[in-house]
């Protein structure tokens, strides 16, 4: 069965599977809350993202535009966390991409962002 599952996964497209790491951040970060303000007061909306992340994403997406503030908007926010890891997780496992999500473009060698992942993983097995 184990086997299987591991096929099954490995023949979805690369989009499917990007989609729903980014349901399953939303779902660990907020539980959709687009109105949720978090760390202090430092990250907003549903992906809680911080004004330097969002500000690394607009760097590589120019199209971006916006305020931070419209990272409130989880259309918008879902726009920026798809060009921040495109720039920092690119070529990158899922588990690389939610641990720099997490813990910035070098998360995924930090010890710290390994239980995030554990979130992370299992939100996207419920999502299944």
């Amino acid at each position: 069965m184990k086997h299987l599952l591991i096929v099954a996964i490995l023949s979805m497209p690369a989009f499917a599977q990007s989609e729903r790491l980014l349901d399953s951040i939303r779902q660990v970060e907020s539980g959709g809350d687009c109105t949720l303000v978090g760390d202090g007061g430092k990250a907003i909306g549903p992906y809680q993202i911080h004004r330097e992340y969002w500000r690394d994403a607009v760097e590589a997406d120019k199209s971006l535009g916006g305020t931070y503030q419209d990272c409130r908007s989880e259309a918008y926010a879902r726009r920026v966390v798809k060009a921040y890891l495109k720039r920092y997780g690119r070529g990158k496992s899922d588990e690389a991409m939610a641990r720099i999500h997490n813990g910035g473009p070098s998360g995924h060698k930090k010890s710290a962002t390994w239980r995030y992942w554990l979130k992370i993983q299992h939100a996207m097995e419920e999502m299944r």
